[in-house]
């Protein structure tokens, strides 16, 4: 009787131990699946910080120019890679009226040339281009989001150039750069 009561004890501890080493596993990883599966953490890739049960519709106004310096295209090239920018980041609908939960309205207050890279001859051999921007954000649903600021970018670009050849693309590139900086600080809240 002994001998049985032996062989059924280490057949019980056997069994413990498979039931640790290949069932406790499994069960672990399928609990943590389950509870992983009730906490998302998410993320937007696209820096949007909104919550669209609040904010559906934004206004954006025109851009006018006020700078010393004019290149008249300018306006457009800034004020639909604005448009296309949020339309492409957000879920807002953009109506024409201020009655919107959101508005964005501004001007183009810089548009300057300054020479860099002196050599030593004294001549530039760079050239910089620096667009400025001045904004208003208002949040008509909460008044501490409002936003009164200026944006700057800049491309350099080689003195031997004319800034006629050069001059839509470098409006294109800081205009976007402009966009996502003024997009950061008010629709993306960061």
């Amino acid at each position: 009787m002994s001998d049985i009561k032996k062989l059924c004890k280490f057949a019980v501890m056997k069994l413990r131990k498979s039931l640790s080493r290949y069932i406790l596993p499994v069960v672990s990883a399928l609990l943590l699946t389950v509870a992983g599966e009730s906490c998302r953490i998410s993320y937007k890739l696209n820096g949007a910080a909104l919550d669209y049960t609040v904010y559906k519709t934004v206004s954006v106004s025109d851009f006018p120019i006020r700078a010393a310096l004019v290149y008249p295209p300018l306006q457009t090239t800034f004020e639909n890679e604005l448009l296309d920018y949020i339309t492409r980041n957000t879920r807002l609908q953009t109506v024409d009226n201020g009655s919107s939960d959101l508005q964005i309205e501004g001007e183009i207050t810089g548009y300057d040339l300054s020479p860099q890279a002196v050599t030593e001859d004294a001549y530039a051999s760079k050239t910089r281009l620096t667009i400025t921007v001045k904004v208003k954000y208002t949040d008509n649903k909460d008044e501490n989001n409002d936003l009164d600021q200026t944006f700057s970018a800049y491309r350099d670009f080689d003195s031997s150039q004319m800034l006629n050849d050069v001059q839509d693309q470098l409006c294109q590139e800081i205009s976007k750069e402009l966009v996502q900086l003024i997009f950061n600080a008010t629709l993306g809240n960061w």
